[in-house]
């Protein structure tokens, strides 16, 4: 008798297995994997399919095998309800050989929901192009770990940072201090201390663009890229080094320039004091200083110095005399000290070949160096004790060493008052025409040496104007630019006694000199007549040119009028107001008096 069922009967299946029933909760594989078509399955899963309305197979008595269409049928499982990892897995699947399937890929993540930091999926930048690789390595250059921090390497990127800014705060910091003090610029401390910080940072730079470039990847670049990316960035690695090549060339060729000047006093000066920091100029309220001009042309021998000027400088408030001797002047005396004194005890005597001019002074002592006194000591003595001033230190230069150096810092404008005709003894060569005119080394050498049509009083009055216009228009930033021309031009013709320990105070000085007030006092007829001078009135119009640019001089009151010489004063009748000088036609017209005339006055600044 057919078994009785207890619910609608269902309709046969086809396929390879006959269904299984829907029970709660999982159920175990019916065949295990890999289990071919002969494999037993569970009795109570088999239906017959022989004839319709069969019924079930009682529990054990089911088998497998046998032809198609002839015995029991095995069913496909239905899909069993549940989570997705308790589905079944479907037959086909089971039975049929070949590789393993592929995973498919899983979608992409979106950014968590109510999660802190943990919780939180990473964040990718969009893959960067040559030119963006290119930009992020040239914006390292500018801020240190940009490039690091773009590429995701997050802490190199803030260390690289960090750095930069302790460098750049030292740099500003150091940098006050130079512009606080611009003669510690010029220490020997100060140079050294930048030339090994241009060198590291120079190598420092150089490694922070090359692994900036290698953190941001350029190996994912195409070829083309790659290629292109690197050549610019070995150019950008020379690039970032040039700033600091430079500046350790400067602090180089700032040495070489310093060489000229002597480690300490000059060792023959037996009066030389040692320079002290505190007080660089030894308690004296004024230190003067001997500006030479010297003509060592190849046609001559030995050295003429044509142009000698003494700048009498106010420590405090940097106002400045300059002092212009003829050359011609003739018979000058010597200090009691000086060994030329004993050989020359009424002055510099006419039995010389050239009358015993002051120009002769400095070649005559390198000539007879028996005398036991060189050129620039004897020079030195010889001004001090016409002027009745000490004069401290010398500095020359030669004239075409002058004209070097002019040309380096790009010529002079000189208010240029007449034509000056140069060259020969009519002025064949050229001509200087009048007016406001920016002359280059050539022209100021002739413009300030040149006769024609003129005198050697004339010529000095065009030199002081030189010197003027060279002071005011040297200024740091064309100084800077032009450094290693100056220093081309300087250290091959320059000479100087001013010990090298003075030169961060001597720096200092010139700064107030650049802003101060300049006068100049000539020795030149009808004042001074250079073949008999009156000593003592040269004296006395230096103290008076002082005494003025010190502010101290006496008002000129009512009914008294100063004598040219400074003098002592004189009764006159009621004076008219005092007017401004104004220029004249030529800067040093030999019928005015030359005393206490400023150069803006003077050369038309």
């Amino acid at each position: 008798m057919p078994a009785e069922s207890s619910g609608p009967s269902e309709p046969p299946q086809t396929g390879s297995f006959a269904a299984i029933p829907k029970t709660a909760g999982p159920q175990p594989d019916p065949v295990p994997k890999n289990a071919g078509p002969q494999a037993s399955v569970r009795p109570d899963t088999i239906v017959h399919s022989g004839h319709s309305g069969a019924p079930a197979a009682a529990p054990g008595e089911g088998h497998v095998g046998g032809p198609p269409n002839s015995g029991p049928q095995f069913m496909p499982p239905p899909s069993v309800q549940g989570p997705p990892g308790e589905q079944r897995i479907a037959d086909d699947e089971i039975t049929r050989p070949g590789p393993p399937r592929k995973p498919a890929p899983l979608p992409p993540r979106g950014p968590a929901k109510g999660g802190g930091p943990k919780g939180r999926a990473p964040q990718f930048g969009r893959p960067l192009t040559t030119g963006g690789v290119i930009a992020w390595t040239a914006l390292s250059a500018i801020v240190p770990g940009a490039a690091h921090l773009r590429a995701g390497r997050r802490k190199m990127g803030y260390v690289f940072l960090g750095t930069f800014g302790v460098v750049l705060v030292a740099a500003v910091v150091f940098g006050i201090g130079i512009l606080g003090n611009l003669g510690s610029a010029v220490r020997e401390s100060t140079l050294t201390a930048v030339l090994i910080g241009s060198a590291t940072l120079a190598l420092a730079w150089f490694a922070l663009i090359l692994m900036s470039y290698i953190s941001l990847t350029p190996d994912r670049l195409p070829q083309r890229g790659q290629i292109i990316s690197g050549v610019v960035v070995g150019a950008l690695c020379v690039g970032v080094m040039a700033p600091f090549a430079y500046a350790a060339n400067f602090v180089n060729q700032t040495q070489s320039l310093f060489d000229n000047f002597p480690s300490d006093h000059d060792g023959t000066n037996p009066q030389a004091v040692p320079i002290k920091a505190e007080d660089p100029w030894n308690g004296k309220k004024r230190v003067n200083f001997l500006l030479i001009g010297g003509d060592a042309a190849g046609n001559r021998t030995g050295v003429r110095t044509d142009s000698m000027q003494v700048a009498s400088v106010n420590v405090q408030t940097g106002n400045t005399v300059l002092f212009a001797l003829p050359r011609n002047l003739q018979h000058v005396h010597f200090s009691r000290n000086s060994p030329l004194n004993k050989q020359f005890p009424s002055g510099f005597r006419a039995e010389l070949p050239n009358g015993g001019l002051l120009n002769e002074v400095w070649q005559y002592a390198e000539d007879y160096p028996d005398l036991g006194v060189r050129g620039p000591t004897a020079l030195k003595d010889a001004i001090s004790t016409t002027l009745g001033l000490h004069v401290d230190y010398y500095a020359m230069v030669d004239m075409y060493g002058f004209a070097a150096l002019v040309d380096a810092i790009g010529g002079l404008e000189i208010n240029v008052q007449t034509d000056i005709k140069y060259g020969g003894v009519y002025g064949t060569a050229g001509t200087i025409k009048a007016g406001k005119r920016v002359l280059n080394g050539e022209q100021v050498l002739w413009y300030g040496r040149s006769r024609v049509g003129s005198d050697d009083f004339s010529r000095m009055g065009r030199q002081r104007c030189v010197i003027g216009a060279l002071a005011q228009q040297a200024s740091p930033d064309k100084v800077l630019l032009n450094f290693n021309r100056i220093v081309a031009a300087a250290k091959r013709l320059f000479r100087t006694d001013i010990p090298r320990p003075l030169l961060e105070h001597l720096v200092n000085l010139g700064v107030k000199v650049k802003d101060a007030k300049i006068t100049s006092t000539q020795f030149v007829p009808p004042q001074i007549w250079p073949g008999s001078a009156d000593w003592d009135k040269i004296k006395r119009m230096v103290a008076t040119a002082i005494r003025k640019s010190n502010g101290t001089a006496a008002p000129v009151q009512a009914g008294v009028t100063a004598s040219p010489s400074g003098g002592s004063p004189v009764a006159s009748g009621p004076s008219p107001t005092p007017k401004a000088a104004k220029p004249t036609l030529t800067p040093t017209p030999n019928s005015q008096a030359t005393e206490d005339q400023s150069l803006a006055e003077l050369c038309g600044f």
